[in-house]
Order: C-alpha cells, then sequence, then structure tokens
C-alpha cells in the first residue's frame, strides 16, 4: 500500500488546499473521505490537463478584469475633476460631510462607471475647496480623482 497519493481537490478545502491544487493525501482519508464526498478526484494525465486548462481560463478572465480597470482610471483622468454640491454654511462650512456614497453617484452619473462605495477613500471634507480621492477599481488598480466641493 502506497504511503501517500496524489489528488487534485475539486473545492476549497480549509488546511489542505484550494481548488484546482495536487495535494498528497494519505490513501485511507482520499479513498473514505475526499473521493466519496466529491472533494478531490485522482490526479490522472487527464485530470491535471483539465486543471491547467482552467486555471488558463482564470488567469485570462483575470487579465480582463485588471485591463478594464485600467481603462476606467483612463477614463475618470479624462474627465478630470467631479463637482459636488453641498448646502454651505458660517465659514465656508459645508452641512454634513461628503461621503464615499456621494463620490460615487457622481462617478457614476457623470462617467457611467460603477464604483463600489466601499473601494473610494474620502478624507474628512468639511469646507469647500478641492481634494483628491482615491479610488480601488482592481486590487492592482487606484486612481486619483479630482473633487470640487462647491456651494448648493
Amino acid at each position: 500500500m502506497a504511503k501517500r497519493v496524489q489528488v487534485v481537490l475539486t473545492q476549497d478545502i480549509r488546511k489542505l488546499g484550494r481548488d484546482g491544487d495536487l495535494v498528497e493525501v494519505a490513501p485511507g482519508y482520499a479513498r473514505n473521505y475526499l473521493l466519496p464526498q466529491g472533494m478531490a478526484d485522482f490526479a490522472t494525465p487527464g485530470v491535471l490537463k483539465q486543471v491547467e486548462f482552467r486555471r488558463a481560463k482564470e488567469q485570462e478572465r483575470l487579465a480582463a478584469e485588471k485591463e478594464a480597470a485600467e481603462k476606467q482610471k483612463v477614463a475618470l483622468a479624462t474627465i478630470g475633476r467631479f463637482t459636488i454640491k453641498k448646502q454651505l454654511g458660517e465659514d465656508e462650512a459645508i452641512f454634513g460631510t461628503v461621503t464615499n456614497a456621494d463620490v460615487a453617484d457622481v462617478i457614476k452619473d457623470l462617467a457611467s462607471i460603477e464604483v463600489d462605495r466601499r473601494d473610494i477613500e474620502v478624507p474628512e471634507i468639511s469646507k469647500l475647496g478641492n481634494y483628491t480621492i482615491q479610488v480601488k477599481l482592481h486590487p492592482e488598480v487606484t486612481a486619483d480623482v479630482n473633487i470640487q466641493v462647491a456651494a448648493l
């Protein structure tokens, strides 16, 4: 009996590996748990080929997402400055503050780009003026957006 057998995981298993990983496990663990539960397949040349094909497709998808984020960054840079109008109080102080939801709405209206409000870092804005805000479009792509806060 073999000491270890190689299997390809068909789903993420905590403390063992991710979907598509080639791992070595005890034969009893593979035969009695992983294979009957459908969590793994024996590592055959055909299965390994399928795993490589899926990984290549995933890499292409991730590259396309990054390229789309780069295009969005360029689109935001060409627009230049976004204007947010707020009600004005004393000493050029605005009522309330500019939130990341306000910024997401302005970007959606002017640039037609959907940005999740959680991916926008807004500094404390309580007065009129120009501010630079960072928008995370992709884990590797961040755009700087100029915001002008004006009186309503």
